[in-house]
């Protein structure tokens, strides 16, 4: 009999994105691996806060897959920064999420993704009604995390958080966190819970390196999320980039308005592009930028592991265990979290000869031995066929 597994996410494609290619890569893979694997999640709406085209006016979609079936299901999107706007937003998810479980058959074994937590305590709550077997995928410690964004505050509402967050780990048969920082804040308070280390390493092919043009410019890239957490507008208006320095920005979110209208020399801003043509395009640099406005524990950038798998060296601005592995495997700068007179000494001193440091063959071979992901996710089948 062929097992089976559900998927719960708020996050997949086409939506871009760690969270929605991570979802992506464990369903994909779940179903190399023999499983037949169903995916719950809203239409698609992030980041920005619209249900795509041809997705509109919808109440609900099914897709066939390779590995499987997706359901898209009615939510009412939103990426408003008001608290109780964007709680309703995830609440009408929860609903469609609840209605789903009471009318339609789902498998026996449940995986979650965690983070927004009302989704994710849904989710979990309906697990244990149901009597599934739940494994919860933790990529995030909320509401620590938005505490330390300054998002939260500490009062009554960060106290619901937390508990519901407690409720989740306890309920829980198997815990999966993207970093050491996660597990280790969990075991504190479910010291016998089963614990798996699952980091976010792509598994596209290896593009070969491109030669280096020989030019005396350095070009630094940075492609992501254009939200609160990175701080790229702020870095670009702080930061001055010398006549042999260049900074590329691609991607999406609350600050590529803002981004767009930026006369600022030697910056440069292209928008969001499809990950395929991303990965051709960051051929053309020499580093690649990774920042977080302040150090949020348990966070560990997944660019780290795409970049580097494309042969780039880190320009690591994040603290946190991130720096940690960057150091150890040397792949890259780090510079102290926040720390803009640090940033702005290594732009202006940085050169050709500074990259050599870190050849980009190196860095894609050290990328492709350590952070493999075959290896990781057959340990992972392991852990999850144990629960």
């Amino acid at each position: 009999m062929q097992k089976e597994i559900l998927l719960i996410t708020n996050y997949f494609p086409p939506e871009k994105g760690a969270a929605a290619n991570r979802m992506h890569s464990i369903a994909e893979n779940l179903g190399k691996a023999g499983y037949k694997v169903k995916v719950i999640c809203p239409l698609p709406n992030y980041p920005s806060g619209e249900i795509f085209e041809g997705y509109r006016g919808k109440l609900s979609i099914s897709e066939k897959t390779t590995f499987g079936e997706v359901s898209r299901l009615w939510t009412w999107p939103s990426n408003s920064t008001n608290k109780f706007i964007r709680l309703l937003s995830m609440l009408s998810f929860s609903l469609s999420l609840a209605v789903f479980f009471i009318f339609r058959k789902t498998p026996k074994t449940i995986f979650i993704q965690y983070s927004p937590v009302f989704i994710g305590f849904t989710a979990v709550c309906l697990g244990k009604i149901f009597s599934k077997k739940i494994i919860l995928n933790v990529s995030d410690l909320w509401p620590l995390a938005g505490l330390e964004m300054g998002i939260l505050n500490k009062g009554f509402y960060y106290t619901i958080l937390l508990k519901m967050e407690r409720y989740c780990y306890k309920k829980s048969d198997l815990i999966v966190g993207q970093s050491e920082e996660i597990l280790h804040h969990i075991s504190k308070l479910e010291d016998k819970k089963p614990l798996f280390l699952y980091r976010n390493i792509p598994n596209f092919k290896v593009p070969k390196i491109n030669d280096r043009a020989s030019s005396k410019e350095v070009k630094i890239v940075y492609a992501g999320l254009l939200g609160v957490a990175q701080g790229i507008f702020e870095i670009c208006e702080k930061i001055t980039f010398p006549q042999n320095v260049s900074f590329h920005i691609y991607g999406a979110g609350p600050d590529a308005e803002r981004l767009k209208s930026l006369q600022s020399k030697n910056v440069y801003f292209y928008g969001e592009v499809d990950r395929a043509v991303l990965h051709t395009e960051l051929k053309k640099y020499d580093l690649a930028f990774v920042p977080l406005v302040n150090r949020i524990y348990g966070s560990v950038p997944s660019k780290i592991f795409e970049y580097t798998r494309l042969g780039l060296p880190i320009l690591y601005f994040a603290g946190g265990e991130g720096g940690k592995i960057i150091a150890k495997e040397s792949l890259g700068w780090v510079i102290p979290v926040n720390n803009t007179k640090k940033l702005q000494e290594f732009i202006n001193t940085v050169s050709e000869n500074e990259l050599y440091t870190y050849p980009k063959e190196k860095v894609q071979n050290i990328a492709v031995s350590v952070f493999n992901f075959e290896k990781q996710f057959k340990a992972f089948i392991s852990a999850i066929e144990t629960v």
